[in-house]
């Protein structure tokens, strides 16, 4: 990734708005973006296509470049064999989960940067990740790989071609709905939660061996399921494993935020780069925990993870952009890592030295000789060992924070992937909106309705959400999990402000995810809608990956909205969806977290809280703010003014509701049931404290 002034090649990227694009657009590469004029000059000159996708803070991708894709002796193999095509997935999931698939049915792995050679046809017959410059440890170098496929495609084309068919027909078949496997019950949730005890790790926390990723949706069902069942060691694990990530350096602890995973047991080591996606979910997780404990260090770290977010990955407009890489000035990890000379450069001997034991820098340094802020130890263990008080330590880090967060600040940044693309914006609109409410901060609230209003007026286009937006042009038809998780935003959205305008835009987004992206044929969302371009297959996800899979994002957000509406329909698309999956839900627990929390939602009693009253009213605000506070999974909340007509024929929680002895009430209803409405606080606590 290079920045070039004076370029000395420039190719077809340079006129789209991709960042990762972007930085391919002075390779000698002759690049093509995805579309019909890459895929005419294949057919034209029967050569087969080198696909090349990757994204932004993808660190090998970057690598891939600097050794191939800027070597003018290997981009003058690929133009003379080829016709490449580059692809930003994020920016077009459709393509990237087409190839990974056809690569890891080939090869059994994958990853980025993806390296796939096909047909004309767009048909798959070979495919990699990274390749090395040249031949070294067993590896083949690119360079041999392109001359050896290319006389593959010339001199055994009939091989090539029954290769091809072969794969395009693998992907078709496994687009097909699985056949139902039983009912699906609290069965499913108890055998998920058995599965999940085994993969725990009862030293370090998290779920597997290394690279270790923050499973934040395996964590939200066991967080729901504690709820239900209070079984304490549902609980142990999530808590276990937030304090682990909280104290490692997979956390930013200087300037907040979570990088992507980390690539040892401890979360000591991360990939630096910061997905937005990941904080959204992540800033979630530890909402709920507080909501459910009130530790004051889940509160410390959503804040601080939100407030990074705001501070570094928000455009004026109110969009989120979509990441931060890993690397600067081509070095991994360089901006974030500390010597004990730059601390005490900055802090002074004793509040240096104070600081570097609290956060583990040492003159032999952690990782590569130099050192990744963690907290390896207790305050009070460090205190005793430095021979200070608490409040001593505690006022050289609240110092000390800040002050390395302004030095680190004039170092050269990692690259900011800048876009904005929608599915990953809603689900930091309902982490803000979510965090507002459990914190009592009105400002995140803010910062959600204003992103809620950026996604509905730049991201839709004649009544479809649109993919993606960078200075000012929106892009690329939106996907399954655009809408998806923009109605899970702002379902949340709504509980949080009782502002009827966005259950309205919710319920209009979902009657055009049903007619755009439902399976008449077998049930289930497809992945892409009617309004897309054909691909050699039309992708059909039930299983959720690093951030959630499109139907189980959908059934998530038709269950709330049935809740909310009454609309029976959209429970039945939502179970029609969970039954696809059946079985599978049990017995792979850490490949269907969203799901889970869908499945738990669908079978738990139902729980719905009508606030009536004036909004500006005091007395209803502290109503609506202890229903909103409690961690109650299963649990709607509406509220309106008793002259609120519309929102009563509406929601049907609000029909016949109205202020006692005129003074706002809170309903409580659950299975249908209602109690007797109530004005205090206290009433209203003890009725929710008693499901």
């Amino acid at each position: 990734m290079t920045a070039h002034s004076n370029p000395k090649f420039t190719n077809r990227l340079a006129g789209e708005t991709s960042p990762y694009l972007l930085q391919h657009a002075h390779n000698p590469v002759d690049w093509f973006p995805w579309g019909e004029e890459a895929i005419a000059a294949a057919r034209a000159t029967d050569k087969p296509i080198l696909l090349s996708i990757g994204y932004s803070a993808c660190h090998w991708c970057h690598v891939m470049e600097r050794e191939s894709f800027e070597n003018e002796t290997t981009a003058e193999l690929m133009n003379k064999l080829f016709v490449n095509i580059k692809v930003d997935r994020e920016e077009r999931p459709d393509i990237d989960s087409i190839y990974m698939q056809s690569v890891q049915m080939m090869t059994g792995h994958g990853g980025w940067p993806l390296t796939v050679f096909l047909r004309p046809d767009g048909a798959p017959f070979f495919g990699g990740t990274y390749f090395p410059p040249e031949d070294r440890h067993g590896m083949t170098g690119f360079p041999t790989l392109l001359e050896r496929i290319s006389e593959i495609y010339r001199t055994r084309r009939d091989d090539i071609d029954t290769q091809a068919t072969a794969m395009v027909e693998s992907l078709r078949a496994s687009t097909r709905m699985p056949p139902r496997e039983g009912d699906l019950t609290f069965g499913v949730l108890d055998e998920a939660f058995r599965a999940t005890t085994r993969t725990f790790d009862p030293k370090d926390g998290g779920f597997g061996r290394a690279p270790k990723f923050p499973a934040a949706m395996l964590m939200d069902f066991l967080l729901r399921y504690h709820a239900r069942t209070e079984r304490p060691d549902a609980l142990h694990m999530v808590e276990h494993s937030l304090e682990k990530m909280a104290f490692g350096g997979i956390y930013d602890q200087i300037g907040g935020g979570f990088a992507r995973y980390a690539t040892d047991d401890r979360w000591l080591v991360p990939h630096f780069e910061k997905m937005l996606y990941d904080n959204a979910q992540l800033a979630r997780v530890y909402t709920d925990a507080f909501r459910l404990t009130g530790k004051p260090l889940y509160r410390r770290i959503v804040e601080e993870t939100l407030d990074y977010v705001v501070r570094e990955m928000t455009a004026e407009v109110g969009a989120f952009y979509s990441a931060q890489d890993a690397d600067s000035e081509g070095v991994e990890g360089k901006f974030y890592v500390w010597t004990v000379d730059e601390v005490t450069a900055v802090l002074g001997d004793e509040d240096g030295r104070l600081f570097c034991s609290y956060f583990d820098v040492t003159k032999g340094g952690n990782w590569e000789h130099t050192n990744i802020l963690n907290v390896p130890r207790d305050i009070d263990s460090v205190a005793r060992i430095e021979g200070v008080t608490v409040e001593r330590l505690q006022q050289a880090i609240d110092r000390g924070r800040p002050e390395l967060y302004a030095v680190r600040s004039k170092r050269v940044w990692p690259g900011l992937d800048d876009k904005t693309l929608t599915s990953w914006n809603g689900l930091m609109l309902r982490a803000f909106t979510e965090a507002g409410v459990a914190l009592d901060r009105d400002d995140y609230v803010d910062v959600a309705r204003r992103n809620a209003d950026f996604i509905l007026t730049h991201l839709r286009r004649d009544g479809l959400l649109l993919r993606t937006y960078k200075n000012g042009e929106s892009k690329l038809n939106g996907y399954l999990e655009d809408y998806a998780y923009t109605i899970e935003g702002l379902v949340s959205l709504y509980e949080a402000t009782f502002e009827l305008r966005w259950l309205r835009e919710a319920k209009s987004l979902a009657e055009t995810m049903i007619a755009e992206f439902w399976d008449e044929t077998e049930g289930g969302f497809f992945f892409t809608g009617n309004a897309h371009e054909e691909l050699i297959r039309r992708t059909k996800e039930l299983e959720d990956n690093a951030t959630p899979s499109g139907n189980s994002s959908a059934a998530w957000g038709l269950l709330r909205l049935s809740a909310l509406l009454g609309n029976l329909e959209y429970r039945d698309r939502a179970e029609t969806v969970l039954e696809a999956a059946g079985g599978a839900l049990g017995r792979y627990a850490r490949a269907f977290g969203h799901a889970l929390c869908a499945l738990d939602a669908m079978v738990s009693t139902s729980i719905e809280v009508a606030i009536v009253g004036d909004p500006a009213d005091e007395a209803a605000r502290a109503l609506a703010r202890e229903a909103r506070r409690r961690y109650v999974p299963g649990m709607v909340v509406a509220g309106a003014s008793p002259d609120d007509s519309e929102s009563a024929a509406m929601i049907p929680v609000l029909h016949d509701r109205g202020l006692v002895d005129g003074k706002p009430a809170a309903y409580v209803c659950q299975d249908r049931t209602c109690g007797l409405p109530v004005t205090t606080v206290e009433a209203l606590a003890e009725q929710l404290a008693a499901i």
